[in-house]
């Protein structure tokens, strides 16, 4: 049974497979230590064209989504997942941190994820679902798969065996802006670029503390 399973609530879900079913998540999502679950609101409307959205009332640009189509559908999840946590995509909602990834994977079972479109969702979702609003940053996208598979990714790394080893997981090392890799010497344009002596030493002790130090001058 996987440790988490986030249920998407999107009227795109073809947007997410490619980049949920390659690399770790890919692996994660097989070995099932993560699950995925897709729910359409389109396939909760009540007309024949399976209308999910219409114009904003008070006038502006683009559409909204309507309320029935995504309450339907996570209604439809929380009577089998009482428990789930919901989240609802807002540039206005609270910024999520690695802090608050680390904490939804070890509450929670299950995460509802509503991925909104076009020019946003009616209000009156969030005051019926009472869902969390989050932003995964400063700035405006078009729709929410891509908070969606933020959100996944930062999650789902904090679950014991995603990662290949749990050392990879930067919060348990210390981290910097400054990797190398072979060779120890990179001749490009007539010059030689170097690999730090330190990270030659074998010296971990020291190696830390120079990782360290880089991370306070960015900071």
């Amino acid at each position: 049974m996987p440790k988490v399973t986030f249920h998407i609530v999107t009227i795109f879900p073809k947007m997410l497979d490619s980049y949920l079913g390659q690399s770790i998540l890919g692996r994660a999502i097989k070995n099932k230590r993560v699950g995925v679950k897709f729910y359409n609101p389109r396939d909760f409307t009540s007309d024949k064209h399976h209308k999910v959205d219409d114009r904003p009332y008070g006038g502006g640009p683009g559409m909204v989504m309507y309320a029935l189509p995504i309450i339907r559908a996570v209604r439809k999840i929380r009577k089998l997942k009482p428990r789930a946590k919901t989240i609802l995509f807002s540039v206005s909602g609270k910024q999520f941190t690695n802090v608050m990834a680390r904490t939804l994977s070890k509450k929670y079972k299950d995460i509802i994820l509503i991925a909104g479109h076009y020019e946003g969702i009616d209000a009156r979702v969030v005051k019926i679902l009472k869902a969390e609003e989050i932003s995964v940053g400063p700035y405006i996208l078009t729709g929410g798969e891509i908070p969606t598979m933020v959100i996944i990714d930062s999650i789902a790394r904090q679950i014991p065996g995603v990662l290949g080893k749990w050392e990879s997981l930067e919060e348990e090392r210390v981290s910097s802006s400054q990797v190398y890799t072979r060779p120890e010497i990179l001749k490009f344009g007539g010059k030689d670029y170097k690999v730090p002596k330190v990270f030659l030493s074998g010296h971990h002790k020291k190696i830390e503390e120079y990782k360290k130090s880089l991370t306070n001058k960015l900071g």
